[in-house]
Formats: C-alpha cells, structure tokens, sequence
C-alpha cells in the first residue's frame, strides 16, 4: 500500500489491533444499549408521526383512532420484547432470528430469515439517517436542497467511526443517545405538567385542516386506513432483533446481559412513543404526505417542508422554535437517528459473518479487520444503503415502505422456531418446576407468532403497491443466491477433498521458458528453471518480427546457452495464442506430465511504470492459469526504481527498523 493511502487509512480507521486484544472489545451493557438498541429508540421520533401521516389521509376526524393504533403497537412491542428475552437466553452464541429459524424450522426458513435481516439492515440504514436529516432540515429549513448530499456525507461518516471499532463507536454513540432519551422523558413531563395546570402546549399545526385524500370511506375501506396506519406504526420495532444477533458481543455472562439490556430498551421505547403519541394528541398537531394537503398552510407549500412531528411538539412545550429546549431536542433527535443506523452497522456485518461462517456470503465477509472488526460487511453495508439513499433521493416517506417487512419476516419464523426449540426441552425437562417454566416461555413465544403472523400479513397487504414489492423480490433474490454460494463452496471443497493417492508426482515435469529477448531477467529464469531439475527444458518466442527473431538467435547461439530455442510463428502478431497452443499440445501428448512455464517479469517502484511492462505477461499468466496440468512461475527482476522506492519507505520508519532494513 503506497505511504499515503497508508496514512490516511490510519487517520480513518486508526491504528490496528492484535486479535488478542478482541475479549477487551467485549461491551457492558451501558455501552451496548446505545450501539444495539439505537434504532428501537429512535424510532419514537417517526412511528407516532407515520401513524398520523397515514389517518390524515381520510381527513382530521379519523385522528381520534391514534390512541388505539398506538395501544396495539405498543402491545406488540412488549410481546416482541419478552420474546426475543428468551430468544438471547437460549442462543447466547449470537445468530439470533436466523440460527434460531435454521436449527428449529431448517436451513430454508433461516435463510429466509437471513435474507429478511440483511434488506431490513440496509434499509435501517437509509431510513434512520434520511430521518435524522429531516429533522436537521425542521430546525434549518435552508439546508432542503441539500438533502442527498447530507445522507451520503453521514453515511461516510459512520462508516468510518465503524470501522475503528465497537468501542469506540459506542463511546461516540453513548452520549448522543442518552441525551435523546433524557430530553425526550423531559419533554414529556413538562408537556404534562403543562396540560394538568391548564397550559396545555398547542403545536403551530393545530388550527391547520387536511384535505381529505379519501372521502366517504366505506366499512372495509376504513378497516384498510387502519391496519395501514398500524403497520406503519410498527416502525418502532424495527431493530428489535439486532440484540439477538449482537450477544456475542456482550461481556459474560453473555446471554443475561443481552436479556437485561433487551429489558431496558423495550422499557424506554414503550415509554417515549407513548408520551410522544400522546403529546402529539393534546397539542393537536396536523401532518401530512405534501404541504399542499394542510389547509391554512402558510408560504409555498409545494416547496415548503413540513417540519416533523416531534419538531412541532418540542416547539409547543419549550416555548417555541427558538428556545433551548427546542434546539436541544432537535439535535440529539438529528444524531439519535443518524447514530440509529448504528445498530444495522453493527447487526449486519455480524450476521454477516456468521453467514460467511455456514458458506452462504463470500468468506471476506467472516475476515476482521485491522481494529478487528468485521470491515468488510461495514463497507458493502455502507455502498447499498447509500445508493438506495441515491435512489430515493433522501426521502423518508419513500423509504419507509420499503421497510419492516423483513422484520415482521424474522419476528414470525425466529418465534415458531422457539415454539419448536420449546417442544424439544420440554421432552427433555427433568422437574416440574422446569416444565412449568417451558410451558410459559411456550404460551409467550407462540403468541407471538401468532401475533407478528399477522401483522406481516398485514404490512404486505397495505405496502406492497406502495413500494414493499421492492423487499418481497429482494428476500427471495438473496435466497436464491446465498443457496448458490453455499453450493459453490461445497462443490469447492469436494474437488479438494484429499484422496488416497497420496498427491502422486506427475510422471515428468517439462519447463518452458519464454523469451522475448536475451537479458539478465531471461539468465535468470533461464537458471531458475535449470535448478528445478526438469525432464526437459526448452524456451520459446514469438516470431512477431522476422529480423528481431533472427537477432535472437544469433545472440542465443553466441552465448552458446544449451537450453534449445523454439520459435513460434504467428502471422498475426499474437503472443498468448502461439504460446497457449504450443503448451496444450505439450500437455495433449502426455496427460500425467505437467508442463512448468517460466515468466520473466519486471517490478517496478512507481505505478505508471507498471502500464509499460509486463502487460503481455500478465495476459498470458491470466489464460495459461485456467489450462489443467499447466504450472505458472513468476520470475521477479527487481530494476532500481523498485528499490529506491524501499528506501523511501524506509525514511518514514523508526531508526531502528530502518537499519535492520539497510
């Protein structure tokens, strides 16, 4: 790697860690509830927000159904929760939805679950950071033509905080998060304390109207508004699941602290999204999909951006969009949510890897990097969500249809895997004290199927038109292709496997040196090729130009080398087709011989000089290389910008490595 990317890879990612040093990466659990659980926590500043967006569009009178949308959600939320407790208790191995689907429901239903996860990690991505711009354009409104370009800069931004490591990611992540939660829990007392002694907060929206996209809904028309609101409302799940996938990243013992923490999370989501949801009721904010729907809207509504709910709400009850607090909860709100894709950031290179691990993604993705993280899955994490970011163009509402899908996905198979997993121990149970306890931890995990079932079945019915049919391709896309990668590496191994002949030689070894012109790199691979002690021994050219040819092998006689010179003809100018013949008929001949081709090869010290030679070798290596029974070797001859560029690095070394090195 040249000085300065090496430089500047340092300043990004920082200085690498020995693989000793990963148990003192382990996290306690103050530190993994902002990394893990972000998302979840986040979510509270657009699930109410999502829900309103969506009753509005049959007008202000259907408004009076939040509360009891926002019930439901929070019931499957506490049911999710208590889940997924016994879901890290039982798995501590990590894997989480996907190893509890493949051991209890087959390798099938967790890749299912595998690939679900993976779409709803690079959407988690997306979501929350666009969010999180939203709410940085509420509080600036002049920053809106910028939009895209501020979602790819903090894209870039997380994954470089990412990549130096979990701890320091979560150091970075701890104090934004917690922040959030206290201004949030603040606001909600002071909204209700406000509300019991007669001043209640009243959002600037609260004398708009809304001009109703559906009018004179009939029955099942309204039963359709609703489960659509509801579904959209279960954005506060999302990211539920990442504890279960992160356990191994937690400190002994691993399971219990991963439970305690999925306990805490679960707590302040249900309470933020409650207080919220109700904040948003009393001070009678209006939202909806276009500016041009608010009745009494002021300025250009077709250019105008609305700001977003808990925006508004923090304006009612800290006295305005220029106190403090106002400002204060904008902005942990902003980096929460942007932070929040810290969770897939963590999520998705670990499941990743646990993928590589069973030979369903590339192995690259089960390789740490220098600060022992897994870089590879942050990166290719980093590229899909901002190209969907691209795609988009930074848009909440378009995004946001995309998502949960995958979620509900997982929910459903991870909890009729444990039904399953409940089954097996209660065959097993020793003590009825124990069998009491499985039946219960059976009656949780069944209804829970039962429940996130249908509310997958819900979310597909209300958002496949409007985007999810995107996710219902991409899930089995990457079925498809995970089973073909798997099949890849086990056809792999079976062609390696090791037989009985105990890796026989091959009858005879014949060594082709090939020659262009008669230098000190050919002497070399000339000497090289000798020492090897081959059957036979015989170098070729290309006879390409007649008088070069015939130089050649004046000066080949002159020298009185013994190795015999072959020249092959090509009419046509070609190098790697003569060659390429002349070795198959070599290898035609004598099937249990292996033919050994010598190529002269400069290296040089400066990366243009590498687009002036060797061109013609590497072409030539890159086809003899697929050819059976065909041996490649490389013969280095290093000229002296190689070397000067070895003394240069040197200069930039500790004295001591630099005189070893001289």
């Amino acid at each position: 790697m040249p000085p300065a990317t090496s430089l500047l890879k340092r300043l990004v990612v920082g200085r690498p860690f020995r693989s000793d040093r990963l148990a003192h990466e382990l996290l306690p659990k103050r530190i993994a509830l902002p990394i893990f659980a972000s998302d979840p926590l986040s979510s509270v500043t657009y699930a109410t927000q999502e829900i309103l967006l969506i009753l509005a569009l049959g007008g202000v009178t259907f408004l009076h159904l939040t509360p009891w949308i926002a019930l439901a959600v929070v019931v499957l939320l506490v049911v999710v929760v208590l889940s997924y407790r016994q879901v890290v208790q039982a798995y501590p191995s990590g894997g989480g939805s996907y190893e509890v689907a493949s051991r209890n429901l087959g390798r099938s239903a967790g890749l299912v679950v595998a690939g679900a996860l993976l779409v709803d990690y690079i959407l988690t991505v997306a979501v929350s950071v666009a969010a999180g711009v939203d709410n940085i354009i509420s509080a600036v409104p002049e920053l809106n033509p910028y939009r895209v370009l501020i979602n790819i800069v903090f894209v870039v931004l997380l994954t470089a905080m990412n990549l130096r490591g979990v701890r320091e990611s979560g150091r970075t992540f701890a104090v934004p998060t917690y922040a959030f939660v206290v201004g949030v829990l603040l606001m909600i007392v002071i909204g209700l304390v406000e509300t019991l002694v007669g001043h209640r907060p009243v959002a600037e929206s609260a004398h708009y109207g809304i001009h109703a996209e559906q009018v004179g809904l009939s029955s099942l028309a309204l039963v359709f508004l609703v489960l659509r609101a509801f579904s959209s409302g279960c954005t506060a799940l999302t990211g539920a699941e990442a504890i279960s996938n992160g356990v191994p990243a937690f400190r002994r013992p691993k399971g219990l602290n991963a439970a305690r923490t999925m306990s805490a999370m679960g707590i302040l989501s249900i309470v933020m999204f409650s207080g919220i949801t109700l904040l948003a009721l009393i001070s009678q904010v209006k939202i909806a999909e276009s500016a041009c729907d608010l009745v009494g809207y002021p300025g250009d509504c077709a250019n105008g951006a609305q700001r977003t709910v808990i925006a508004q709400i923090a304006a009612a009850v800290f006295g305005g969009d220029q106190s403090i607090g106002f400002y204060y909860l904008q902005g942990t709100a902003a980096l929460i949510l942007i932070l929040a894709a810290n969770t897939a950031f963590n999520g998705f290179p670990l499941l990743g890897s646990i993928l590589a691990r069973d030979r369903y993604l590339p192995r690259q993705l089960h390789t740490r990097g220098d600060r022992l993280t897994f870089s590879n899955g942050i990166i290719l994490l980093a590229l899909v969500a901002g190209a969907l970011i691209y795609a988009f163009e930074g848009s909440t509402t378009k995004l946001i249809q995309l998502y949960i899908i995958g979620v509900f996905t997982s929910f459903t198979l991870c909890q009729a895997g444990m039904v399953r997993h409940w089954n097996r121990e209660l065959r097993q149970a020793a003590t009825a004290a124990d069998r009491r306890r499985i039946r219960r931890a059976r009656v949780i995990n069944a209804f829970g199927t039962c429940f996130t079932g249908v509310v997958l079945v819900v979310v597909l019915i209300t958002k496949f038109s409007h985007g999810a049919y995107l996710v219902v391709i991409a899930i089995p896309v990457l079925f498809v292709m995970m089973r073909s990668i798997q099949r890849h590496y086990r056809r792999v191994r079976d062609e390696l496997e090791p037989d009985d002949s105990g890796g026989l030689l091959p009858s005879r070894v014949h060594a082709v040196v090939l020659v262009s012109t008669f230098h000190k790199p050919t002497q070399r691979a000339l000497a090289f090729a000798k020492a090897a002690r081959p059957d036979t021994l015989s170098a070729i050219t290309i006879n390409v130009d007649d008088a070069e040819t015939r130089e050649l092998q004046r000066i080949w006689e002159s020298h009185g080398i013994k190795v015999p010179l072959k020249v092959l003809e090509s009419p046509y100018r070609e190098i790697t087709r003569p060659v390429l013949n002349y070795i198959k008929t070599l290898s035609r001949d004598s099937p249990r011989d292996v033919v050994c081709v010598y190529i002269p090869e400069y290296v040089v010290g400066r990366w243009w000089e590498n687009l002036l030679h060797n061109q013609s070798a590497l072409r030539l290596k890159g086809r003899l290389l697929f050819e059976p029974g065909v041996m490649v070797v490389s013969v280095p001859w290093q000229l002296r910008s190689s070397s000067r560029r070895d003394l240069e690095r040197a200069e930039h070394l500790p004295g001591d490595v630099r005189r070893g090195i001289l």
